[in-house]
């Protein structure tokens, strides 16, 4: 159980500029991972047609395998070690990590040493992506949860319309090598931003017993602080976040998360790698194929700020199982072939229905559990989801040497997308982890 200490209702605007602030940085961190995965799918017809390596689709898949598989590392060990080390150390780290591991990456001679340096900066990027739900959700004004996260997560939409804005103008004249070098310079004006502007959790420091720091950054940024009890804290801070995760009324719920997480990133991670190649079998010329993966993201943006606020109104719930139906119709539609008019419409809409979703499950699981435990439960979804990416490229890979058609790899991602709606559906409509020993009862709890 946690006690939630409560700010004013209302934030002055020194508050809220402090708290955009938090998100902004979070963003630019999300508009990394999305321009990694993103600019790997522009890069696919590249490397499928380079000479010297000379790949075949399913090893290109199982490359990009090796980037969601590390970030499944990361997300896994990265999202406990947030609530012992603290959030804002973590995301410098990863930061740091995944630019350096990206350089290594640009300046491969082999496909092997590629594939390494792609996984060892899948584990950075893995890292960042629970610590930026965490901090976002944790600062967010109350009410305003799902908005605030989408504000946040849609720089994973803008990192790929800039991965495919970047392929379109460099890769046919400088080779797939420059794309990875413009992915790891940002890192050179992040990390000194990140390290002077960005707050540690709050709950992090109230747990370490540093609780005037706490209450100091709840009331400069109008945020709640949600301590946790004595009994909430027995046995370690780790060991404690993990068994309040798999105890009894609370194990159900994170694993049907954990089912959504996988659907949403096994579709957003099979489109956004293999799109552009999709495309192109079924005759569409590469600057036409980049420009499907760039409204595949523009979808992504408009429609998930749409959604999140949505959501925060009717409940993610309902939310989050429009956008899987979303997702699942427009896959349909465009195993159909639709006319030219249409095809950028239903790009668009897929975009809303992988990306967007995916973004709408991670806050609703970061709402839905209590503020101490959320890096290790967001670590925990995302983490176990990401099986769902890794299996994702390669799965595709396999549809396209079988030559079965374009069509059927639409085919493979309707599935998933009913199948993550089941989940989401099942999830109880409160969660019992958040309730409040106090008579008030935290935000996670009002918001789930």
């Amino acid at each position: 159980m946690s006690t939630v200490h409560k700010s004013p209702t209302t934030q002055t605007p020194a508050q809220r500029r402090r708290v955009l602030v938090v998100v902004a940085l979070a963003f630019a961190t999300i508009v990394l991972d999305g321009y990694d995965l993103m600019v790997y799918g522009a890069m696919v017809p590249a490397l499928l047609e380079y000479p010297e390596w000379a790949l075949t689709p399913t090893q290109v898949g199982l490359i990009g395998s090796y980037t969601t598989f590390g970030m499944l590392v990361g997300a896994l060990g990265v999202g406990f070690l947030t609530d012992i080390l603290g959030r804002r150390r973590i995301v410098l780290a990863c930061i740091a990590w995944f630019s350096l591991a990206t350089v290594a990456t640009a300046m491969a001679s082999t496909p092997e040493a590629f594939g390494l340096f792609r996984f060892l900066a899948g584990i950075g990027l893995g890292g960042v992506m629970p610590t930026a739900i965490a901090l976002t959700v944790e600062y967010a004004p109350r009410g305003r949860q799902q908005l605030y996260n989408a504000m946040m997560f849609v720089g994973y939409s803008v990192g790929g319309v800039l991965a495919a804005l970047v392929a379109i103008a460099l890769l046919a004249e400088t080779g797939f090598r420059s794309l990875l070098w413009v992915g790891a310079a940002p890192a050179i004006v992040l990390i000194p931003l990140v390290y002077f502007l960005l707050p540690e959790s709050m709950s992090y420091l109230a747990r370490r017993g540093r609780l005037e720091e706490a209450q100091q950054l709840a009331e400069k940024y109008g945020a709640d602080i949600d301590v946790p009890d004595v009994d909430a804290t027995k046995g370690g801070r780790a060991t404690s976040a993990v068994s309040y995760l798999l105890s009894k009324g609370r194990r159900g719920p994170l694993m049907l998360f954990c089912v959504a997480s996988f659907m949403g990133l096994l579709l957003v991670y099979g489109l956004n790698t293999w799109l552009p190649a999709i495309m192109r079998s079924a005759g569409y010329p590469l600057g036409s194929s980049l420009s499907f993966l760039l409204a595949l993201n523009l979808g992504a943006i408009v429609g998930t700020l749409a959604a999140a606020a949505v959501a925060d109104r009717i409940g993610s719930r309902i939310a989050i199982s429009l956008a899987f139906l979303a997702a699942a119709i427009t896959l349909v539609f465009l195993s159909l072939q639709p006319p030219a008019a249409l095809i950028y419409v239903f790009i668009a809409l897929a975009g809303l229905g992988s990306i967007g979703t995916q973004i709408l499950v991670n806050g609703y699981a970061a709402a839905y559990f209590p503020a101490w435990a959320r890096g290790t439960a967001v670590g925990m979804t995302l983490g176990i989801g990401r099986i769902g990416a890794v299996v994702a490229p390669t799965m595709v890979g396999l549809i396209m040497d079988s030559n079965l058609g374009f069509q059927w790899n639409f085919y493979a991602f309707v599935i998933p997308a009913v199948l993550g709606l089941v989940a989401i559906v099942l999830v109880p409509r409160r969660a019992q982890t958040a309730v409040s020993s106090s008579p008030q009862v935290s935000q996670s709890s009002r918001t789930a």
